[in-house]
Formats: structure tokens, C-alpha cells, sequence
């Protein structure tokens, strides 16, 4: 498809304009880390119930506009889904049609959270939002230089305590819809351990929602500052901070040539 690994143009263009910090200047390919096996991580000590918080953040969540809809949530070590050993337990949404049913419709989300009193929530991104997903030690690094600069001062959330998310302004739906691409960055969630560096949340895409349980035990929750009532930065200006941090640790940054949607 026309388009689907525009960010290094974007990147370059950066460049060319006089930016020292853009990713494009730096080598691609730094010397990946180390990883923890999925099973070594966290503490599972079994899944508890839903955050009391649950129902205010999410209403809180829809009224700043992210589109959001039900998911599913960890139970008995494995996932109230019906999938027979589903590997993403608690991180996927519940229905296959999420992508059209994602909604900020306030009696719609009262719905979901009466019919579902026990469902994590995604948000849909690449329509009102998108969202940097980065391993955590980088983006705590990040986050000195980013909050410095009240122009990329945004939302972010803690996926327990492997990754941050940083919501950003969406570059998924441009006038010139050659300037798009289905979340080349991102990787199915099945394989996202093959990713570990940054994975850019857009268009057909999702990201857990605070206060989201996860398998670990962990949970998803906005750092201090850090929430959904904060304006949303472009993503580019993120993109380079984070992309400086992230080659501080070695991890890579390589778009995904394939996209997925489910």
C-alpha cells in the first residue's frame, strides 16, 4: 500500500530542516538487548478484581476523547475470553468489531461498564489519538526532557512496569491519504515480544486503557501530571526524544513491513 512506511520520510524531513535531534541521522540498527522471557515476568500472584477507580477513569478517558471499547481481563492465570490458551490474555478487546465500536458516546460507555463489570478497556488509536509505545526505562529517561517542554508535554501511562505509553496527536488520518499507514510500527499483539523498542499506535490499532489489569498482576496506570486532561502533543517532536532515549538502551528502531488489524 502507497504510504505504509511514510515515517522515515517524515523523519528525514526533520532532518533536512535543521533538527541535530532526528532519529534519521543516527545508525538503525543498535545492538538489541537482552530480553526477559514472557513467563519469568512479573509476579503472578493471580489476578485480582477490577480497580475500584475503574468506572471514574474510564468515563474520565471518554471525555477526553479516546475512543474506547470493551476488553477482555485476566482470570483464573488465563483470560475470560473463549479462546482456548489465548496468549494475550486481558489485552485484547472483546468483540472483533471493536474497530467500528470503539465510541466516547457517554450512554454507550455507561452501557459497557454496567454490562461488563469486570472488562479491562482499549482505546482505538489512529482516529482522535495515537499512542508511542516505548520500553520503559527509555521512556522514564525521556520523560525529564519531554515535561521540560510543555509542547510535548502529553498523557502517558504505565503498561505495569515494562513499557510507557505516550499519547500523542493522530498522523492517521492526513488530507493526502498517501500519507498514512496502518500501524507500520506496531506488531500484532501475539508477537509483540519481537518488538521491543518503539511501536507507534495508529490507525488499526488499541492500547490498554488505565486502570487496566494485566496478567502479571501489574496494572496500566497514568503517571502523576501525566493525564488524559492534558492536550496532545504532535508526535514527531515525542518521536525524536524517545528515539534518542531508545538508542541509549540499544533497542532498535525498524519499522514493521506488515501491518494487521483484527
Amino acid at each position: 500500500m502507497a504510504g505504509r512506511n511514510r515515517l522515515s520520510d517524515w523523519l528525514r524531513r526533520g532532518a533536512d530542516s535543521g533538527s541535530s535531534d532526528s532519529p534519521a541521522e543516527r545508525p538503525t540498527r543498535p545492538v538489541r538487548p537482552a530480553r526477559t522471557p514472557r513467563a519469568a515476568r512479573g509476579s503472578r500472584s493471580g489476578p485480582a478484581g477490577p480497580d475500584p477507580r475503574r468506572d471514574e477513569l474510564t468515563r474520565a478517558a471518554a471525555v477526553a476523547g479516546f475512543r474506547l471499547v470493551p476488553a477482555a481481563h485476566p482470570e483464573n492465570y488465563g483470560c475470560s475470553c473463549e479462546r482456548i490458551g489465548c496468549p494475550i490474555p486481558g489485552l485484547h478487546p472483546v468483540s472483533l468489531a471493536w474497530q467500528t465500536q470503539a465510541s466516547t458516546d457517554p450512554q454507550r460507555v455507561e452501557d459497557w461498564l454496567r454490562t461488563h463489570p469486570l472488562a479491562n478497556f482499549v482505546t482505538a488509536t489512529g482516529i482522535g489519538h495515537d499512542v508511542l509505545d516505548v520500553p520503559a526505562d527509555a521512556g522514564r529517561l525521556a520523560l525529564e526532557r519531554l515535561t521540560a517542554d510543555a509542547a510535548t508535554l502529553g498523557p502517558v501511562a504505565a503498561h505495569g512496569e515494562e513499557r510507557l505509553l505516550f499519547f500523542t496527536a493522530t498522523r492517521g488520518t492526513p488530507a493526502d491519504e498517501d500519507e498514512w499507514w496502518p500501524c507500520a510500527l506496531d506488531s500484532h499483539p501475539e508477537t509483540a515480544d519481537e518488538h521491543p523498542g518503539i511501536r507507534w499506535h495508529c490507525r488499526g490499532s488499541y492500547v490498554l486503557l488505565p486502570p487496566a489489569r494485566l496478567p502479571s498482576g501489574h496494572s496500566v496506570q497514568w503517571l502523576d501530571g501525566h493525564g488524559p486532561d492534558l492536550p496532545l502533543p504532535d508526535p514527531l517532536p515525542v518521536l525524536a526524544i524517545l528515539t534518542d532515549a531508545c538508542a541509549q538502551f540499544g533497542y532498535e528502531f525498524e519499522p514493521a513491513p506488515v501491518a494487521w488489524g483484527r
